[in-house]
């Protein structure tokens, strides 16, 4: 059974760049649609960014979000990335991965597609 983990948040100051990692165990997940999602006090799962195939360019990004995140997968270190620049307060939040093993079209931003979840790392910004 394939286990994710992410790591690399921490508190920032607004302006800042993080990179936050999620790497898997148990298995690889080359084969797995992947996702960064983040929960804040008013959303309980907003979609940040999808990379669905690991060797593909294909990504998909929040409207609200689109330019100062970017998404990325190493296949051989089997870790997806996300890259966060000027950082904002209301970037505070836990971020999650998240890994969907089954096939089939699906909607690439709802959080119940995705059925492998990482523990979140807490991002936090200040003002």
């Amino acid at each position: 059974q394939v286990q994710l983990e992410e790591s690399g948040g921490r508190f920032v100051q607004t302006g800042d760049s993080l990179r936050v990692s999620c790497a898997a165990s148990g298995g690889t997940t080359n084969n797995y649609n992947m996702a960064w999602f983040r929960r804040t006090p008013m959303k309980e799962r907003e979609f940040i960014a999808a990379k669905p195939w690991v060797d593909d360019d294909l990504t998909d990004y929040a409207d609200s979000l689109k330019g100062r995140f970017t998404i990325s997968r190493d296949s051989a270190r089997n870790t997806m990335y996300l890259e966060i620049h000027f950082l904002k307060p209301e970037d505070t939040a836990m971020y999650y991965c998240a890994a969907r093993t089954l096939g089939g079209s699906f909607s690439i931003r709802n959080p119940r597609e995705y059925d492998i979840w990482g523990p979140g790392t807490q991002v936090t910004v200040s003002s």
